[in-house]
């Protein structure tokens, strides 16, 4: 059985129903087989009535009198919300078609609700086309594959945390071809679409790639011949592709880029432990953030009691690759990880209470109206005085910088902490653009071409064994930190993650 959850007007149904008379021919089947082979939805009445029409034609271009083919037509397609109805399990050897890409929220309010209920890795934002993935894959019998083109948002975004959840746990993805640059509609849309595969199976091998410009139906031949062959990597003019031992495990994200660079990806997550690690003592943490900068972020040493003023670092602070700090002092509520007691602190008691209109408007103080004063992170204790590595969001290449317990950073900046790697050596390490590269395939790249250098991306660099690293290589990543040498970091962390010295890396 193959269901088409979205069929509009027929531009997958169509070729279906082709496919479907072609076989009947070649084994000697009666049409009326295709009564039994194929089902298709369509929410519009205008829709499903256009695909009606066209699929009794195509009958009867094959042969099909009027009226069978009006019968088989009338059972193949059906107006309904393929959401919306209850299909039964293990019903679908395929779950094609291009799903429509509504947000839930442009959705009436009494449909969205009934989406949510019907399909529970519709979360937060979600669009619709999360929905048709997650319940055309609960459909599929086993060995069964569902065939979508479709925006490829949710393996980045939150909102598709569930469904990767969902797919890593009971499915393999089979192929992912990006076709960001290729008009693969038959009007413009700004949707970032890939065709994705998954099938009902255990995870094995998978296949990546990306469209060019150029891309069109001789270059997809093309793919598709090097898929059923053996080959271990396309590379042309209109595609690039290879085949990876296995899919990404990963509820933050899945990776996304160059299909060379993931497949260096895979083969750098196999072989070396993540950078925030309890054998090495190594976390990634965030910077305090205020919720209110005007109010808690002062230059004036004497505002109020000297105890509550905790020197910041800022983003603004680090542009130079070194930990310059300006003179900027949080207004510190926290001591030893609790909230102070603000009459033990008259002044500090007495400035907030006049700047309370911009202190109580924060989400963070409506919600806890009895601790309205806090900020929206703790302060943690010890972090100030300890030396720590930190990394600016937004920058268009990794910048980490050295802290020497003088500083807390501040919102905008990620920390690294490390109980047995040197952190100047560390700081060589993550100079290199192989440690950039995690980081650039997981994450989604701003506008301006910057990259996210949160704490949750900064999880995914892999490191190798600090008692791996020599005394000759930590002295030459000293250096390279040092100095800011990025490509003297890039040559040193090639040899040890054990890649040849000319591995091209283009995170760019």
């Amino acid at each position: 059985m193959t269901v088409e959850p979205s069929c509009g007007s027929g531009a997958f149904l169509v070729p279906i129903v082709e496919r479907v008379i072609e076989s009947c021919r070649r084994f000697g089947r009666p049409l009326s087989a295709v009564q039994g082979c194929l089902v298709a939805f369509d929410l519009l009445p205008t829709n499903a009535e256009l695909a009606r029409k066209v699929v009794a034609k195509l009958l009867t271009d094959a042969g099909a009198n009027d009226d069978s083919a009006q019968t088989i037509a009338a059972a193949c397609v059906r107006e309904g919300d393929f959401l919306l109805t209850d299909h039964g399990f293990d019903v679908a050897d395929f779950v094609l078609g291009n799903p429509p890409y509504i947000r839930l929220e442009d959705v009436p309010t009494a449909r969205s609700d009934a989406y949510r209920r019907a399909c529970i890795t519709m979360r937060g934002r979600s669009d619709i086309y999360v929905g048709f993935i997650e319940m055309g894959l609960r459909i599929l019998k086993p060995r069964g594959v569902l065939g979508f083109i479709v925006a490829d948002r949710w393996m980045h975004n939150q909102y598709g945390a569930d469904l990767r959840r969902m797919v890593t746990d009971g499915f393999a993805v089979e192929t992912v071809l990006a076709m960001h640059d290729v008009d693969a509609f038959e009007a413009p849309v700004s949707a970032h679409p890939a065709v994705t595969m998954i099938r009902r199976a255990p995870q094995s091998t998978a296949v990546v790639a990306n469209a060019g410009k150029a891309f069109d139906s001789i270059s997809a031949s093309a793919l598709t011949r090097w898929v059923r062959s053996p080959g271990g990597k396309l590379s042309n003019n209109t595609t690039s592709a290879v085949r990876l031992p296995a899919w990404f495990e990963s509820d933050t994200s899945w990776p996304s880029g160059d299909p060379a660079n993931l497949a260096l990806l895979a083969d750098l997550e196999s072989r070396f432990r993540p950078l925030e690690n309890a054998l090495t003592g190594t976390r990634v943490g965030i910077g305090v953030a205020s919720g209110a900068d005007s109010v808690f972020l002062t230059r004036d040493p004497q505002l109020i009691e000297s105890e509550r003023l905790l020197p910041v670092l800022t983003t603004h602070d680090t542009k130079d690759g070194a930990a310059a700090w300006s003179g900027t002092y949080l207004v510190n509520p926290w001591e030893d990880g609790r909230l102070i007691d603000l009459a033990d602190y008259p002044l500090m008691e007495r400035y907030l209470t006049s700047k309370n209109s911009e202190v109580h408007r924060r989400h963070v103080a409506r919600k806890n109206p009895h601790r309205w004063y806090r900020t929206i992170d703790r302060v943690e204790p010890g972090l100030f005085e300890r030396d720590k590595l930190v990394i600016p969001d937004l920058k268009a290449y990794i910048q980490p910088v050295l802290d020497r317990g003088e500083t807390y950073p501040y919102h905008g900046l990620y920390f690294i902490v490390s109980d047995r790697w040197d952190l100047e050596v560390l700081g060589g390490l993550l100079l290199s653009d192989i440690a950039e590269l995690f980081v650039a395939m997981y994450c989604v790249r701003m506008r301006g071409g910057c990259f996210r250098f949160q704490a949750q991306y900064l999880r995914r660099i892999r490191v190798p064994d600090v008692d791996t690293v020599g005394k000759r290589d930590q002295n030459e990543l000293r250096k390279a930190f040092e100095q800011r040498d990025r490509a003297k970091a890039g040559a040193i962390a090639r040899r040890l993650y054990g890649l040849s010295a000319d591995a091209v890396v283009a995170t760019g």
